[in-house]
């Protein structure tokens, strides 16, 4: 089994930033992608990045230039950086994470609890 905690969020103000940061810890043999996610109440999921194990990175179009993903594969941890912040980004984040394990070496999606993150106008 594989656990995953996010930390970071909190209360912003309009054009302040914040970090996200979120851990992996178990049956971790091989960690393949890393991605984010939000949820605003009353909305649909919306996917905001991704990074590969090779550091590729992938935004939506509505972060695209003010959020950046980082990971430090010897701690097992995902990092998003989220600058400029507008209220439209308030919401629960969720780190997901693509995970071989040493038991069996299957990689599987394993997803976060989530962190609150709000944007005040």
């Amino acid at each position: 089994q594989v656990q995953l905690v996010e930390s970071g969020g909190g209360l912003v103000q309009t054009g302040g930033s914040l970090r996200l940061s979120c851990t992996a810890s178990g049956d971790i043999a091989r960690i393949n992608a890393m991605d984010w996610h939000r949820q605003a109440p009353g909305n649909q999921r919306e996917w905001v990045g991704s990074a590969t194990s090779s550091g590729i990175t992938r935004y939506g179009d509505s972060v695209k230039g003010r959020f950046t993903i980082t990971r430090d594969s010897g701690k097992n941890t995902a990092y998003l950086q989220m600058n400029s912040l507008k209220p439209e980004d308030t919401g629960l984040y969720y780190c997901t994470m693509n995970v071989q394990s040493m038991s069996d070496n299957t990689p599987r999606n394993y997803w976060g609890q989530g962190t609150q993150v709000t944007v005040s106008a």
